[in-house]
């Protein structure tokens, strides 16, 4: 009898570990699922803090084709002066690498960005080239670590992400926390090989347009190095018909036409 509870319950911690991992990647589907767009056009602004607190506004345009982990992006720079027309396009689409190119107008050159040059900060913000890419759903494999805990009143889901090819990326982990309530990642902690927290993004002023869930405030913070960048939507627009043609490198070439 004692013997068969024995097996009884190593056959449950069997059945709980591949259960557990399902639940994440099914919280993480729903993250990546609930943006139903066919495109989205922001105009938006970032706040980059120095080590003393001392604020630099850039304000910026951007328009996506394709949904989250899926899509076409291109980021054109409008203002101040000294980054006004640069751009980047990234492509982040399934079963292949995340290609991005960056224009500088200063020299009017288009260059793609080298994969050692991804962990590069992006026109001085604490968000990198990476960062810069929207992370694809089958790109990391995911483990659920907690329940319950609180953030920004929310209570939460905590999931580890790890990269299927940690070549790829800076980050060998990062911990996700999902609000129970709402299929959105409020709180990214991303660490490197030795377990060192290179970057914390929190997202807040969540608000739901077109059906879609949007976060209004994004703060993404470097704590090795004391700095933050602020990242603030003033206006975002849904599914307005925006084409391919308006994500190749002959755009990028075009600040003018944003």
């Amino acid at each position: 009898m004692f013997k068969n509870i024995l097996l009884f319950s190593f056959s449950l911690l069997l059945l709980a570990a591949p259960l557990q991992a399902q639940d994440a990647r099914k919280i993480m589907e729903s993250v990546y699922n609930q943006d139903t767009s066919k495109d989205t056009t922001w105009r938006a602004r970032m706040e980059v803090y120095d080590k003393k607190g001392t604020a630099r506004s850039k304000k910026f345009a951007m328009r996506k084709l394709g949904g989250l982990g899926n899509s076409k992006t291109l980021v054109r720079f409008t203002d101040p002066a000294e980054v006004r027309g640069v751009g980047l396009l990234s492509l982040n689409e399934r079963g292949t690498a995340d290609r991005q190119w960056l224009y500088t107008p200063a020299i009017q050159r288009v260059r793609r960005i080298a994969a050692q040059e991804r962990r590069q900060r992006f026109i001085g913000t604490d968000f990198t080239n990476e960062d810069m890419a929207e992370r694809v759903l089958d790109d990391y494999i995911y483990k659920m670590l907690g329940e319950g805990e609180v953030v920004d009143g929310r209570k939460t889901y905590k999931i580890e992400g790890r990269p299927v090819s940690p070549d790829k990326s800076q980050y060998a982990y990062v911990y996700i926390w999902v609000p129970v309530d709402v299929p959105y990642s409020v709180l990214v902690e991303m660490y490197d090989k030795n377990g060192q927290r290179l970057r914390v993004l929190k997202a807040s002023d969540l608000v739901k347009i077109s059906n879609v869930w949007v976060a209004k405030r994004i703060e993404m913070s470097s704590p090795t190095e004391g700095t933050k960048t602020v990242l603030l939507i003033d206006e975002i627009k849904f599914n307005t018909g925006l084409k391919e043609d308006m994500f190749t490198q002959q755009a990028l070439e075009k600040p003018d036409v944003f």
